[in-house]
């Protein structure tokens, strides 16, 4: 049985390939399938199966459009209620991958359509945990109540992740290789650790949620301090449902224009030097300048779904690759097009005067677009206003104006498109973006 781990960093998602004597299953495939294909063809496999742990919320899946150009079934849980073909795959079903068997286990928690996959050959096991088991952590269980087939309600799922945790793995062997949908980084659990793997033996010893407690602790536990819920994840986990459209076909239809303008909503992914250098009036600076930035995360947190947008790029030499990332959580649809600027009528962003701010931080409004757990650990400036940065597009209009504004966050990533959505809410106001000198603040 050999396993390939595929990672995409911005969003921490782990899929994986399973290939046995010729053939192979894919398991919670991302948006473009290519790699998997390249991996098939290495290994002589035919691709015969696609298999979804769930509707997962932070990426849209390619497992139709792998079914549609490889013929491949896709397996996933009843409760999932799909509307693309499929088989379902629940407790006591298997299926064959050569010479693994691949057992499915029904382990809601993360989600009431939630399974693992558990693949043997030999004496190795195997075990796709989904969003189900973490390294370190289990999944949060808040993500269902306004998506999906079947809506739960928080308690409800955090119940059914201590039933899950405490009787489906109890008969599995300690040298099981876990092997989750994601790791640090991702929106879909808290506390996820850095380990792309690990052995069910070490998280029986190190995970907090196996360790002996009542159900209501286990409960309290997971159920307190959970990040926030992106606007997107809804979204996705419907997309998924309903399975996406072919990744080319989807990302082929959008316009490019050079040099030209744009109205309406407008996403400007330069970088932030750049971009305050000279940019359209009212952009929101989501920078995407590296393969690792949060690009997908504060796209779908930004901007709502199916809410219209352009794209700023540098060149044209960018739009195949920013195209790649907004389809990752299914925006492509809503993108407009994509431009490059011409070089006249363009705004510029206020330089702050850092020594007067250290000096009279009392003559500023400081708003810290950090999320409400990371403002609770520590906060660097006693008189600054909590306004996380999903949220502030829609609480902008209650910051207090009469006194400059500047804006951070934790190392000045978030702040430069905090700081742009301020200049495109508030009017007759200065808005300052703190950037990297929050690191002068710091203990």
């Amino acid at each position: 049985m050999n396993i390939k781990q595929f990672e995409y960093k911005p969003l921490a998602h782990y899929s994986y390939a399973i290939v046995s004597n010729g053939e192979m299953a894919i398991v919670d495939p991302e948006r473009n399938p290519e790699a998997y294909y390249k991996f098939a063809k290495e290994n002589n496999a035919k691709i015969i199966a696609v298999i979804e742990t769930h509707p997962h919320a932070d990426f849209v899946s390619s497992h139709l459009q792998i079914h549609k150009e490889t013929g491949a079934t896709i397996y996933n849980s009843e409760k999932l209620g799909a509307d693309y073909p499929h088989k379902t795959f629940d407790d006591g079903d298997h299926i064959k991958i050569g010479n693994a068997r691949l057992k499915a286990l029904n382990t809601p928690g993360h989600s009431p359509d939630s399974i693992t996959i558990v693949a043997t050959e030999n004496d190795d096991t195997a075990l796709f945990t989904g969003d189900t088991l973490f390294i370190g952590d289990v999944g949060r269980p808040d993500l269902r109540e306004k998506a999906g087939n079947m809506k739960a309600k928080r308690e409800e799922l955090a119940e059914m992740m201590f039933e899950t945790v405490t009787t489906k793995f109890k008969d599995l062997p300690d040298d099981a290789i876990v092997y989750p949908a994601h790791g640090a980084g991702s929106l879909c659990g808290k506390n996820l650790s850095d380990a792309a793997s690990s052995t069910l033996e070490n998280e029986r010893m190190g995970n907090w949620a196996f360790k002996t407690q009542t159900k209501q602790v286990f409960m309290d536990t997971i159920l307190e301090g959970q990040p926030f819920i992106p606007s997107y994840f809804g979204f996705d986990v419907d997309t998924n449902k309903a399975g996406a459209e072919n990744l080319e076909t989807a990302i082929n239809s959008i316009a490019f224009e050079e040099e030209t303008s744009a109205s309406g909503l407008i996403i400007d992914i330069r970088d932030e030097a750049t971009f305050k250098k000279g940019h359209l009036l009212g952009s929101v600076n989501i920078q995407a300048v590296s393969e690792n930035a949060k690009f997908e995360t504060w796209l779908g947190s930004i901007v709502q779904p199916e809410e219209q947008f352009t794209l700023v790029i540098n060149s044209k030499d960018e739009v195949d690759y920013i195209l790649q990332r907004v389809a990752k959580i299914g925006y492509e649809k809503q993108l407009i097009k994509i431009i490059t600027l011409a070089n006249n009528g363009l705004e510029k962003t206020p330089s702050l005067d850092l020594a007067d701010f250290k000096q009279n931080p009392n003559h500023y409004t400081i708003i810290d677009i950090r999320n409400t757990s990371e403002v609770e650990e520590e906060a660097f400036f006693e008189s600054a206003k909590s306004h996380p940065l999903n949220d502030l597009r829609k609480t902008a209009s209650d910051i207090e104006t009469s006194k400059p504004i500047v804006v951070h966050c934790a190392g000045g990533y978030r702040s430069a498109a905090g700081s742009s959505i301020l200049q495109k809410a508030l009017k007759n106001v200065t808005v300052y973006d703190l950037s990297d000198n929050i690191n002068d603040f710091k203990n």
